[in-house]
């Protein structure tokens, strides 16, 4: 059977838009546009003949000398055209004697009539085909693709990846290993579905991905269709809502429709919470986002599973999610894809630097263990971005140091080599870091220091302190928390012990140091005034950005906290600088040597402190005992 030709209109219409436009271009009988005046000027001299007269426009012959002599701009062309006779065209006026004055002269004349069909054409035929021609564009573009036309708005716009097309397998996949082994299930359950329907089991209809942004949710989906070879729906939460009511319901029913005739199948929907967000939260009601959900609702209640259709879903907001996404029998099992420890870091890394010729000096675990916190998405950017420094320095391999950058990069911002600080901030910006840093090395709670540097990187630092954690945290301790908030009180109280004032470049530092004391207080019950109660009603969300939750307590409660805050955090800088003050030598030199050399490691840094110490005789013990010098909440 031959292939179909599919006749459209909008085809037509292009067609006799071209078909005019080369008519146009053509080369066209020569005709000079000629004033009336001049028209009537010709008749008296008797240089017309053979005349044309219509209802808009007069036509005929006029003597190509005489046309030279009147309108010199016609003289080049007459000459030209070596001919007798030129044809000209002139906008007709109203004339009352016209017909008298061709008759005297013994002129031939006779009238025309214009097209109607023409002036049908161009007055509203070809507009009219250009606009439904533009308006089958639109909603060619407002439909899915899959058919066209205005009938295909309420298509699914999911992509169907078959299995040759999924290259991911789980081993693309590292640091999410518990992950991995949840859905190993669906995979076993995808190929071989006997194993579990024999015993009557059932398995889960949804499984939904949570995890922060970045750690690799989307990938593990694909890695689950590459795994079982099984076609692959992908599309996101926000391709189902429109601006009509009622498509992104006929979407989802063409998507599972479409899910039943592939099976085994998986259909992932990423950015669940787009579609999926609580109905009721806000005061305004989206009704075609809630018709949409109330259809998601209703499908994953009327497929069976044991067809071999999975749906799988990713979100990094599941505390906005309906509840009754999430009951048993719909989204009923959940994966966590957390942040990956240090050992999932090296492995992500490992898969990451295939591609990248490394110098012999990498030490990814070194690598992994001083980026902290990093998602997949972040370390991937990392090696990408040590590439980059690389190639831009026409190095062979790319070296540590490469790498040292592209994470203070993704950290601190780029470095602004063009933002020149004055000798006078300069000095200051160096014994501020100079006091974060040597806070950090006399307490017993803080994050070893890395890096000390007063070049200025990102949108507002002039100056930091990298300080990498030893191994991944999970929980802290009151100490340690002071110790913390020691650490970000030490620059302020270093600028006054060396200049007698404070500066603005401490605002970000008292902003994190006020939050944290006041989470101290009210979130984590750790004020022996207030006791072990949480002041906060509002539980973080899934992400861990703390908001202040709305105040379920008295004002007189409302004073106490604040007066406590204020306390804790007095009490604390008040340390901070009296033991500055007892390290004054060590600060001054710290901060000349940085003045210097810009960028101080932090082993020099220790080896300073550790010489001081030697140098009065007393070395420096493991533990400082600065926590002795706080008071006791």
């Amino acid at each position: 059977m031959g292939k179909r030709w599919n006749f459209s209109l909008g085809y037509f219409a292009l067609a006799l838009l071209v078909l005019l436009l080369i008519q146009s271009q053509l080369p066209a009988k020569s005709v000079a546009e000629i004033p009336y005046s001049v028209f009537k000027q010709a008749i008296v001299a008797g240089t017309v003949k053979d005349v044309a007269i219509g209802a808009s426009r007069v036509e005929g012959q006029i003597q190509s000398v005489y046309l030279a002599q009147q309108l010199p701009e016609f003289k080049a062309a007459v000459e030209k055209s070596a001919s007798e006779w030129s044809s000209f065209s002139a906008m007709r006026v109203d004339d009352s004697e016209l017909i008298k004055w061709l008759d005297d002269r013994k002129v031939s004349y006779r009238g025309v009539a214009d097209s109607a069909f023409f002036k049908m054409l161009v007055s509203w035929v070809i507009p009219m085909l250009v606009m439904v021609f533009v308006w089958q564009w639109i909603f060619n573009r407002m439909g899915s693709g899959q058919g066209g036309g205005m009938m295909a708005i309420g298509k699914s716009k999911a992509k169907i990846y078959v299995d040759k097309d999924i290259k991911i397998a789980f081993k693309d996949v590292a640091g999410i290993d518990e992950a991995v082994a949840e859905l190993q299930e669906i995979v076993d359950f995808l190929t071989a579905p006997d194993r579990y329907t024999k015993l009557g089991g059932r398995l889960p209809k949804g499984v939904l991905l949570v995890g922060p942004p970045g750690t690799g949710k989307t990938l593990l989906a694909r890695a689950v269709a590459g795994e079982a070879k099984v076609p692959f729906f992908s599309l996101s939460g926000s391709e189902f809502v429109e601006m009509f009511v009622g498509v992104g319901a006929a979407r989802v029913r063409d998507l599972f429709e479409q899910a039943q005739k592939n099976s085994p199948c998986i259909i992932f929907i990423d950015e669940l919470d787009a579609l999926g967000r609580a109905r009721g939260m806000t005061m305004n009601s989206n009704e075609e986002r809630e018709q949409t959900l109330n259809q998601l609702l209703t499908e994953m209640d009327g497929f069976d599973p044991n067809r071999g259709v999975v749906l799988m879903a990713a979100t990094n907001r599941p505390e906005i999610l309906d509840p009754a996404l999430l009951r048993a029998g719909r989204f009923d099992r959940q994966v966590v894809v957390d942040r990956p420890d240090v050992a999932g870091r090296e492995a992500i890394l490992r898969i990451h630097a295939r591609r990248v010729v490394l110098a012999e000096d990498v030490d990814l675990a070194l690598l992994a263990a001083r980026t902290p916190g990093f998602v997949g998405a972040d370390l991937a950017n990392i090696i990408n971005e040590g590439a980059l420094l690389a190639a831009r320095a026409d190095q062979t391999a790319v070296t540590m140091a490469n790498f040292e950058e592209a994470i203070e990069r993704v950290m601190g911002g780029l470095q602004k080599k063009s933002s020149l600080m004055t000798a006078a901030e300069k000095h200051r910006v160096a014994y501020h870091e100079s006091g974060h840093a040597l806070i950090a090395m006399l307490v017993d709670g803080a994050d070893p220091v890395h890096k000390i540097s007063i070049i200025p990187r990102g949108i507002a630092a002039l100056g930091y302190t990298l300080q990498v954690p030893a191994e991944d945290r999970h929980i802290y301790s009151k100490a340690e928390l002071l110790d913390r908030i020691a650490v970000l009180f030490g620059g302020r109280a270093a600028e006054e012990i060396a200049f007698g004032d404070s500066s603005t470049g401490a605002a970000d530092d008292l902003q994190k140091a006020t939050q944290l004391v006041r989470r101290l207080i009210t979130e984590f019950g750790m004020s022996n005034v207030l006791g072990p109660i949480a002041f906060s009603t509002e539980r973080a969300a899934f992400l861990g950005q703390w908001q202040e939750a709305s105040r379920a307590y008295s004002e007189s409660t409302a004073q106490s906290i604040d007066g406590e805050v204020m306390k804790m955090a007095a009490d604390i800088y008040k340390s901070v600088s009296e033991l500055l003050k007892t390290n004054q030598a060590i600060l001054h030199e710290l901060a000349a040597l940085l003045e210097q050399r810009e960028t101080v490691e932090g082993e020099t840094a220790r080896a300073l402190l550790a010489r001081h110490r030697s140098a009065i005789g007393r070395p420096l013990p493991p533990s400082t005992g600065f926590k002795a010098a706080l008071p006791r909440y």
